[in-house]
């Protein structure tokens, strides 16, 4: 055996406990190595597929197709894992390396002349080859496709598309990686009583955790992990550390030199709309909308302009009482953004008698993490059982068995909730493993979902407890929905497994098992504060429910401010000469308020520039949330947030039909209609 083949070996023969990976044997080294193999494998098969001589069926090639490349998936698997959740200087310079390769890889299956021959035969005659609804949308997924991937190109045309594939993905990588430069390298060093004048003590917690992984003998730093800058900007008194701090956050991607953003952006967004255009699309997001439940710019304008136009009105509303408050301070300054959430959390203070740093103590990681589980086993009858003893992808890492309540093994899930520098900013779901029925090259009949959660939640000190602020924890939730959607994927077919659907379907599971954080039964059994372990006092639980819909207006203009943005840059007449100008010239003409920025400026939208995932589609946040507000309103015209018909219906036709279904008919099966967004804007308290 080669060593080539020795390292594909470690990577992919997953021998732990279930079938998981053996993260402790594989070194950064294994992973070149092992996809020059993984990527000849997966050639050899295609090559097979495309040239068999017998006339083409289902079995023959759509199911081939699904099970083929699996060494490749396994390697892809981890690779990615590890450059979103701990990589390193040789992870990041594969990663340069590997992300154009892959794309010339799939280019070439996707313009494979034969073999896009036998699927077009089969799509051509569907109606007569007797398949099932799932069949049916896996081989329509496979044809568009390829149609989307340049099969019915001229050659020359072809040829380019390959390039601008391959282009697109070498400045995804850089994008990502020059983001997370900016984020590593920056913090605040705060040394003197002066500078810590208004943190509460889980805030300092955190920020000499912090410095104490920097190493460089500081007492505290400020950071740019979301669970750091974010707080401080809501606590901290000394307004000119604020503004530096938040100027250093806002302009992550944009500081000049070989990791700014700017120029990358105008590259790709030329290249999406040369792609699109290659393609028969009017624009790159006309391209993206395709095959989604928005299908068009127009509608996606449409729903995201309606939210728009009340929200701005009640941010400006928000910031005449921030005003008031900043007066009332002795002050004579504008609400600056750096300035929006001190003054909030002063009037949330106010008006609702709690700040933050009363809730927190109340919202402990470790219950949290309880509340999730507990959540979906009152729905869906699972139950996570911890496996101490098992080895992760870093030592952070917890794995837990998911059990039905037979005891039957449903799936395998890690958690993985610390901040560090290697770990790159936000949180997500992905998986090593998706769920599947089809039999495999080594006799296993289908695969059990191996799901993973990544969050940034700020690591106490040593015999410290994790203390979350109430975002954080509807973070947790968020995650552990979207790992729900893979975990009880009951599918036949990869390819539509679990969060294999449309991308402003994907976020529905996730957004709506938010709900369940603050049902109050939840909040009671689990809320209880750090230190005595009594539970949130109702007067407090009152106060937390009845200040849901606190700063709506900010929180609103912050995310939609973004999805118009991208939306504009991917319906464009001309060509994006100026990103920045682009983005200015949307702000202006909507009327964003000086007060607030983009929750994403362009040179940091990882969404949409870090890959093309969120693409002309950021909205989707949005679109679910009209299905999410719907849905749990279901529930609560039952009277009951368990109700047990409800959580059948909502496991047999949301959680566990992946894309096997149309989400609209996914959709109407649960709640017997499609939504309005009358239930959403209720929720942001916009309904007025």
């Amino acid at each position: 055996m080669s060593q080539s083949e020795k390292s594909y070996s470690t990577v992919t023969e997953w021998s732990g406990p279930h079938g998981l990976p053996r993260f402790e044997n594989i070194k950064d080294e294994d992973f070149a190595p092992a996809f020059d193999v993984a990527l000849n494998e997966h050639n050899t098969e295609i090559d097979a597929i495309a040239g068999d001589q017998s006339e083409p069926t289902f079995e023959n090639t759509i199911v081939a197709l699904e099970i083929a490349g699996d060494g490749l998936s396994r390697v892809s698997a981890l690779f990615w894992n590890k450059a979103g959740a701990d990589t390193n200087k040789v992870i990041q310079a594969l990663e340069r390396e590997i992300a154009p390769k892959m794309s010339r890889h799939y280019s070439k299956i996707s313009m494979n002349a034969a073999l896009f021959a036998r699927v077009d035969a089969l799509w051509e005659k569907r109606d007569s080859l007797g398949l099932t609804l799932e069949q049916v949308r896996v081989l329509e997924r496979h044809w568009k496709g390829f149609v989307k991937s340049g099969a019915k190109l001229a050659k020359d045309q072809q040829e380019r598309l390959a390039a601008i594939n391959e282009r697109l993905a070498s400045l995804g990588a850089n994008f990502g990686q020059n983001v997370l430069g900016d984020e590593t390298d920056w913090a605040l060093p705060l040394n003197s009583d002066e500078e810590l004048v208004g943190l509460p003590d889980f805030l300092k917690d955190a920020m000499a955790s912090a410095a104490t992984a920097r190493g460089k003998g500081e007492a505290y730093v400020v950071t740019l992990s979301r669970s750091i800058i974010v707080p401080f900007l809501e606590f901290s008194e000394r307004r000119d550390l604020r503004e530096q701090a938040f100027k250093a956050w806002a302009a992550r991607g944009e500081n000049g030199g070989e990791r700014d953003n700017r120029a990358i952006v105008t590259e790709i967004l030329a290249l999406r709309d040369e792609k699109a255009k290659l393609l028969g699309y009017k624009n790159f997001a006309a391209f993206k909308l395709d095959n989604t439940m928005a299908k068009t710019p127009e509608a996606v304008n449409g729903l995201l302009m309606q939210v728009w136009e009340k929200a701005v009105k009640q941010a400006g509303v928000e910031e005449q009482e921030l005003a008031a408050l900043i007066a009332k301070d002795g002050k004579n300054h504008e609400v600056a953004p750096w300035d929006w959430r001190f003054y909030a959390e002063k009037l949330r203070t106010e008006r609702f008698n709690f700040s933050e740093s009363e809730l927190k103590p109340y919202l402990q990681l470790e219950k949290i993490i309880e509340a999730c589980f507990a959540v979906a086993k009152k729905l869906f009858g699972i139950t996570a059982v911890p496996l101490k003893d098992v080895v992760g992808y870093h030592p952070d890492v917890r794995v837990f068995e998911i059990r039905e309540a037979d005891g039957t093994l449903k799936a395998l899930f890690l958690g993985d909730y610390f901040a560090r520098s290697s770990k790159r900013s936000g949180a997500w779901m992905s998986s090593f493993q998706s769920q599947h029925k089809l039999p495999l090259k080594n006799g296993a009949k289908g695969e059990l979902p191996i799901i993973y959660n990544v969050c940034n939640f700020a690591k106490p000190a040593e015999g410290k407890p994790a203390l979350l602020s109430l975002d954080d924890a509807r973070t947790l939730f968020h995650e552990f929905g979207h790992a729900l959607h893979g975990m009880l994927s009951d599918v036949t077919y990869p390819s539509v497994s679990g969060t294999g659907v449309s991308r402003d379907f994907v976020e529905l599971p996730s957004q709506l098992y938010e709900h369940w954080l603050t049902v109050p039964d939840i909040l009671k059994t689990y809320a209880v504060h750090y230190q005595t372990g009594e539970a949130m006092p109702q007067a407090l639980l009152d106060k937390v429910l009845a200040a849901q819909t606190f700063n709506v207006g900010f929180n609103t203009v912050e995310f939609t401010s973004s999805a118009l943005v991208d939306m504009a840059f991917h319906t464009m007449d001309k060509p994006v000469e100026d990103p920045m100008a682009v983005q200015a010239e949307v702000l202006q003409k909507i009327g964003m308020p000086a007060s607030i920025v983009m929750r994403h400026a362009t040179p940091h939208f990882q969404h949409v520039f870090s890959g093309d995932g969120y693409s002309a589609g950021y909205y989707s946040y949005m679109w679910s949330e009209v299905l999410d507000a719907d849905a749990f309103e279901a529930f609560e015209e039952t009277g009951d947030a368990f109700n047990a018909d409800m959580a059948k219906r909502l496991k047999d036709n949301i959680y566990s039909i992946g894309g096997a279904v149309d989400p609209e008919e996914t959709y109407k099966a649960f709640r017997g209609r499609l939504p309005s967004p009358d239930a959403m804007l209720k929720k942001r308290g916009l309904a007025a």
